[in-house]
């Protein structure tokens, strides 16, 4: 018998060995990788494992999309929801209205500086217009607020920024030679921390105590900003009969005291009236207006202006008699 033929194989030269630390310099990312436990069957290390083809990648691409797609309006609605809760709109409302009237009240102002320092409004009619314009449009802003608790909070930030305002000029930490020009009588910085700080804490005052539910507050605007401004007004261009008992006040300013405060103050009662904040009966109240008006056209009368300012004279003496008339309702 033949004995089996024997093969021998030569044994596989071994690959040479590489040092660890030249691996590191020139391909530390293969050292990781071959370090790198392996992964799971999943679709995340699959992508980490091969390529995907281009079938597999259209197929998976519109998944990824339709679940982006699906939570944008479910991001969208969860803040729909959380403005429209009561508390939410009335807090988003009354922050608009705040920004809206500050930045109406300071353009108001700066149109009449420019056109006082350029001279296309004398001074003294530059001063007034303002006084009258200001409180009118602060007042008649009052329906833009929430009927939350805290609205009247939201509106009093409009005159204590004023008051912040005049008391950073008129103490001479900045200087304003337009804003001292357009709002007060003389052109003098201190001017600033009289009258016209008077009247915008008279306006802080009625919307923290008073506000638009009141028929005394109401009034006393009307009385201290169109009454005592048109009586300025008109009696600088037509006063020339004065009083007997005070030779800076006419005949005929005071009577514009009288009737512009009345009318405005009918006008903003009726204004409210019809927003439903105040119910007002017109057969009495419209007796009643007349007393009021009558009452500070006399406080405005007497010449007690070196002693106490009219815009502090005119509004109280104006809140003791409509309290007195009207009460909290305007019957």
């Amino acid at each position: 018998e033949r004995a089996p033929r024997q093969i021998r194989l030569a044994p596989r030269p071994l690959p040479r060995r590489v040092p660890v630390s030249t691996l590191q310099r020139p391909f530390p990312s293969l050292l990781m990788a071959a370090a790198r436990p392996a992964l799971p069957s999943s679709p995340t290390s699959l992508l980490l494992a091969r390529s995907i083809s281009a079938p597999d990648l259209a197929a998976r691409r519109p998944r990824r999309w339709l679940v982006a797609a699906a939570g944008v309006p479910a991001v969208a609605g969860a803040l729909a929801a959380s403005a429209s809760t009561p508390a939410a709109s009335m807090l988003l409302r009354d922050g608009g209205a705040t920004l809206l009237v500050t930045a109406g009240a300071y353009s108001l102002v700066r149109a009449f500086d420019a056109l006082t320092e350029r001279r296309l409004v004398q001074q003294s009619l530059s001063r007034k217009v303002v006084h009258v314009l200001s409180g009118v449009f602060f007042m008649a802003s009052w329906p833009l607020f929430s009927n939350s608790t805290s609205a009247r909070f939201f509106a009093a930030v409009v005159p204590f920024l004023n008051c912040v305002r005049l008391l950073t000029y008129g103490l001479g930490f900045y200087s304003d030679e337009a804003l001292v020009k357009s709002v007060t009588r003389e052109g003098k910085r201190e001017e600033l921390l009289r009258g016209p700080l008077y009247y915008v804490i008279v306006l802080l005052i009625i919307v923290l105590v008073f506000w638009r539910d009141s028929p005394i507050g109401i009034v006393s605007l009307s009385m201290m900003s169109g009454g005592d401004g048109f009586a300025d007004i008109v009696g600088r261009r037509f006063g020339s009969l004065k009083l007997p008992f005070n030779k800076k006040k006419s005949w005929v300013g005071s009577a514009a005291m009288f009737i512009s405060g009345f009318l405005l103050s009918a006008l903003m009662l009726s204004y409210f009236s019809w927003l439903g904040y105040i119910h007002v009966s017109w057969d009495q109240a419209l007796g009643k207006l007349v007393l009021v008006a009558l009452a500070a056209t006399v406080v405005e009368c007497i010449p007690v202006t070196d002693v106490v300012d009219d815009n502090i004279s005119v509004p109280l003496a104006t809140m003791l008699v409509a309290f007195l008339l009207f009460g909290n309702t305007a019957n």
